[in-house]
């Protein structure tokens, strides 16, 4: 029988043991990618600041699957209430955007975008007394850029707009736009889309999804999501608020 070299042997053991280190160090299997988003909800009575996170890695039909992870009420009343003195509102957003430099990676801040979404009370400033609003926006926008996070603009939402964005918050909870199987992966719910009803102090909105594009009003949301067109429409119900509720009830008992 013939007898292989002893360097030849020398040699295969320590190719051996090269690739034995290069399998378990030189090909680590990377975790997916953590990001981080800022959503500033300036409401009526309050502004609320949410961080978002998501990898880079998980979508469905190319869409992103966020979770909210934390978030901060911002001390003392809504940002209309500052109208008369604007060089104010940004001193009051500091501890909470102080707050999520601390939860967010310091790597991560310049990559992770900030929005600040304003609702009910600045549109009605903005109908009154438009100089007013701008300005606050102004104040927003200066404070906002301070920060170190990549700030993507600072708007007043319509209230389509805004009860489009309740739309799609409320069924993704609901986990009808996509759910997880036994397996763990993401596929299609298969469920119908849930309205929502907006109860406010002095009005009420009703959205829901339009079934089919040809009955679409012109005023709806038009929302690409998870792989699939949505028609969202809002049908706007003044003065069917808590406030005109409660009178109501108020003026039956004292009959």
């Amino acid at each position: 029988r013939e007898l292989l070299p002893p360097w030849l042997v020398i040699a295969a053991g320590l190719t051996g043991i090269v690739l034995l280190c290069v399998s378990t160090k030189d090909v680590p299997i990377t975790p997916p990618r953590t990001k981080y988003g800022i959503v500033l909800d300036a409401g009526p009575s309050r502004t609320s600041l949410f961080i978002y996170q998501w990898t880079t890695t998980t979508k469905a039909n190319k869409t992103g699957v966020i979770r909210e992870c934390s978030s901060c009420p911002v001390q003392g009343p809504g940002v209309s209430n500052y109208s008369d003195s604007p060089q104010k509102i940004g001193k009051s957003l500091e501890p909470c955007l102080n707050w999520a430099q601390k939860e967010i990676p310091s790597e991560q801040h310049s990559q992770t975008p900030l929005y600040l979404g304003a609702t009910a009370s600045m549109r009605q400033l903005n109908l009154t007394h438009p100089i007013l609003s701008d300005g606050l926006l102004a104040a927003l926008t200066v404070a906002l850029k301070s920060s170190p996070f990549d700030f993507q603009g600072a708007q007043i939402l319509s209230r389509p707009d805004e009860e489009a964005f309740n739309w799609v918050a409320v069924n993704y909870v609901l986990e009808n736009f996509f759910k997880y199987n036994w397996q763990g992966q993401l596929v299609p719910s298969g469920k119908r889309m849930a309205g929502v009803l907006s109860v406010g102090g002095t009005s009420t909105e009703l959205t829901s999804k339009v079934e089919e594009e040809k009955q679409a009003p012109k005023e709806g949301v038009r929302l690409q999501l998870y792989g699939q067109t949505h028609e969202v429409y809002t049908h706007h119900c003044p003065c069917h608020g808590t406030e005109q509720l409660s009178s109501r009830l108020l003026a039956a008992l004292l009959r």
